[in-house]
């Protein structure tokens, strides 16, 4: 490997999106799908045996002005929306032990053990008070 350009974010990017693009044509079956994954594996094989370094650099460099605004703006929407996710996880784990409840005036999610009859809720963010069953 001396002498070689090696591995890059353009290389992964290619990769990422010929292994993508196979597994979409093996759902669907279309041969254009099969040979343009072919052709973006070869595209990152030769990007990364090339011995044109400044060639590869720069192509690197063009890629990667485009993708890092693309790639806040992805990880900006994530972070957003990165409480209700968590929400849905805690949710998701503990479903059989707890019930979950949204408190009627602030919409916090409340968690309230199973199996103790009707129990009056309060909310700790807003201090609403609500009769639930559980």
């Amino acid at each position: 490997m001396a002498g070689r350009y090696g591995p890059d974010h353009l290389n992964t990017a290619l990769l990422i999106a010929a292994f993508v693009i196979s597994l979409i044509w093996r759902l669907t079956g279309l041969r254009v799908l099969y040979i343009l994954s072919l052709l973006l594996l070869l595209t990152a094989l030769f990007r990364f045996l090339s011995r044109n370094i400044t060639a590869r650099r720069a192509e690197n460099d063009r890629f990667l002005r485009f993708w890092w605004p693309a790639r806040t703006k992805i990880i900006g929407f994530f972070s957003r929306h990165r409480a209700r996710f968590n929400n849905f996880l805690i949710c998701v784990k503990s479903r059989r032990t707890h019930k979950f409840f949204r408190c009627p005036s602030c919409k916090n999610i409340l968690r309230v053990p199973r199996g103790k009859g009707r129990v009056q809720v309060t909310c700790p963010k807003c201090g609403e008070r609500f009769i639930r069953r559980t």
